[in-house]
């Protein structure tokens, strides 16, 4: 098979296209012929060297791929060659076949083709938990996302409005804040011109309840400064590069909350709550209350193109490698 190759961390470029053996599926696993993986920006840290995880030697990035069962390991129950699903991995996705173990795979909701399967479980899935579970969001309530024309931003606009909310999308650019606006945002603002902090509070009636960060940076103050009390600002990642030191009189003087989001961990740590938002996230997509966005689309040789596209904050929505 084709897989895309790091043979160690370093720079994006340096990754290779290679033949190797295919994978064999031990016990517990499945072996996916896949046909998308979903382009993250933990696999751009993955690939340098910067992220929390490091796999030892060479390795194939790629930590979401949706596509067909074709082998089933050793004890595997409640999976069937042919099955289709989708699965989040460490790493392994940029390939034409990988082995995943069972927990982390999940059956791709009817009426999804699996491009968008490639795209939707990781983005989806941290959104519903950081807004359902993390901060308890209630019909009616007003959300600010920064960086909300990335996955993740996208994602959490569609579910805090599957959910009743109102969404305030911050974002960089005009065309970004486009996208948000197509996307069901109720109002915009471009942080780049605009004062973050005095706007969110100006549009949310003095205090926004929630706000999703998975960028940091220096942006992160004025939008904690913009809830109101009793908010909860939700710590997803730091897309910006920078981990922002915020000064902790803020909840104290806010009766607000900052809450970290691990999904990863949550999925390991709590499978039964985690199969539970997956069952909430095929229902509302299936009942077209979810409109996922892929806005760019990339063959596995131009895998590196398609990772320059994230670690250049280039992207709106999702970008996938495609396996043709």
């Amino acid at each position: 098979m084709r897989a895309i190759i790091c043979p160690e961390p370093g720079p994006i470029s340096a990754l290779e296209l290679r033949e190797v053996d295919d994978p064999k599926p031990r016990r517990g696993e499945v072996l996916i012929d896949v046909a998308a993986a979903g382009v993250n920006f933990p696999d751009v840290l993955i690939v340098q060297g910067l992220y929390q995880f490091k796999p030892s030697g060479a390795f194939t990035p790629g930590g979401e791929v949706a596509g067909t069962i074709s082998a089933l390991g050793e004890g595997v129950e409640g999976f069937a060659v042919g099955d289709r699903v989708a699965a989040v991995i460490p790493w392994g996705g940029f390939a034409e076949k990988v082995a995943a173990p069972t927990g982390a795979v999940v059956r791709v909701p009817d009426g999804m083709d699996l491009e968008t399967a490639g795209a939707f479980n990781l983005t989806y899935a941290t959104a519903l938990h950081a807004l359902q579970d993390r901060a308890r969001l209630q019909p009616g309530e007003t959300v600010l996302v920064l960086g909300a024309s990335g996955g993740v931003g996208l994602a959490s606009i569609d579910v805090a409005k599957a959910m009743g909310a109102k969404v305030i999308a911050a974002a960089s650019t005009a065309e970004k804040l486009a996208t948000c606006t197509a996307a069901g945002a109720d109002a915009v603002i471009d942080y780049t011109t605009e004062d973050l902090k005095a706007r969110a509070k100006a549009l949310s009636g003095g205090g926004v309840d929630v706000v999703v960060d998975a960028v940091g940076g220096r942006y992160s103050e004025p939008a904690l400064r913009a809830t109101g009390w009793g908010g909860r600002f939700l710590v997803i990642g730091f897309a910006a590069g920078d981990i922002p030191k915020v000064p902790l009189n803020l909840p104290l003087l806010k009766g607000c909350a900052i809450v970290g989001v691990f999904w990863g961990s949550f999925v390991a740590r709590q499978p039964a709550d985690h199969a539970r938002n997956q069952a909430q996230l095929a229902e509302w997509f299936e009942a077209g209350r979810l409109s996922p966005m892929i806005s760019a689309r990339f063959p596995l040789a131009d895998t590196v193109d398609a990772l320059r596209v994230l670690a250049e904050r280039r992207a709106r929505g999702k970008v996938v490698v495609t396996m043709g």
